[in-house]
């Protein structure tokens, strides 16, 4: 019989042992410790009594779900529909019973905050020929975006090209700073919105961000022109969570430089990684090859108009 509940903090471990399970089954590689997931109860916009689904079976946790929250640029608001199911659990039906919960509740939390607004649900298809893509075609859901995940093993050779600006690894003087650069710079980027000051100090304060790693391209008045923020999850590997450089400042080769510092910085560790659009509209995919970045496997995202049942 399966037992229907929410994310609390003593369901961590079981959650972390579950979503790892998934990383090796499903060869996403996304691995979390407890403590990185236990942080994700405590995120601005996130009440996991109503958005968070757990599914037991006696006591084995097997399976979850997540909903995430946003509007774009365009006033669109973007409902992310995240979790997965037990292997041994597949086929059964239980990730269409999710489903249908969280888009129920991503309609009633959309309407809460944005009314008026339309409305889409996105998910993670995962790598091609995952099992999750059947299920979200069945229930309407089409790829409307490719991710090229790009590789360099470490240690690596680097030079850091001269630059009209002040690079630097970021502190907390930086932080609203680097949040205004970052709504500059991807404003102009598919399905990305306006970061409010909250959800930008949980990343900025998580316990996987490396500022040590980080780098960021100053002007002579301090204003932030590019930044590649850093995260680890895994040891010994880092991974790139935002590159961006402002529109009046690209050209420059600044996240190219700040790039190669980050690289150069990344001393003890074995490999360093990033995920990139492949449609990206500031040709990213050619900024990371020429750092010496490699394809390393490609995912997509699921969505479709939000329906009202």
């Amino acid at each position: 019989m399966t037992t229907w509940g929410h994310l609390r903090t003593e369901d961590v471990p079981a959650w972390a042992e579950l979503t790892n399970l998934l990383a090796r089954v499903d060869e996403t590689e996304e691995f979390y410790e407890p403590e990185d997931l236990a942080e994700e109860l405590t995120e601005h916009g996130f009440t996991p009594e109503l958005d968070s689904w757990t599914l037991w079976e006696a006591e084995q946790l097997v399976g979850y779900g997540q909903l995430r929250l946003r509007q774009d640029h365009q006033g669109d608001v973007v409902a992310h529909l995240g979790g997965g199911i037990h292997p041994d659990h597949r086929g059964r039906g239980l990730g269409r019973v999710l489903m249908d919960r969280m888009e129920a509740r991503a309609v009633e939390l959309g309407d809460q905050r944005h009314p008026g607004a339309r409305q889409l649900w996105g998910a993670s298809g995962n790598l091609e020929g995952a099992s999750v893509r059947p299920m979200l075609e069945h229930r309407g859901y089409r790829p409307v975006r490719w991710w090229n995940e790009m590789k360099q093993l470490l240690p690596a050779t680097v030079e850091v090209p001269e630059v009209d600006a002040l690079l630097v690894s970021p502190t907390d003087e930086h932080q609203e700073a680097t949040r205004l650069a970052h709504n500059e710079a991807f404003r102009d980027h598919w399905g990305s919105g306006p970061t409010t000051p909250e959800r930008w100090a949980d990343s900025w304060t998580a316990r996987s961000n490396r500022p040590a790693l980080s780098t960021l391209a100053l002007d002579a008045d301090g204003s932030v022109l590019a930044y590649v923020m850093v995260g680890q999850w895994v040891a010994g590997e880092a991974y790139v969570n935002l590159v961006g450089t402002v529109p009046a400042a690209r050209g420059r080769g600044l996240a190219h430089a700040a790039l190669l510092r980050t690289i150069g910085r990344a001393e003890g560790y074995e490999s360093i990684s990033l995920d990139v659009d492949s449609h990206s509209p500031t040709g990213a995919t050619r900024l990371y090859e020429k750092a010496g970045f490699v394809l390393s496997k490609t995912t997509a995202s699921y969505q479709r108009e939000a329906l009202r049942r």
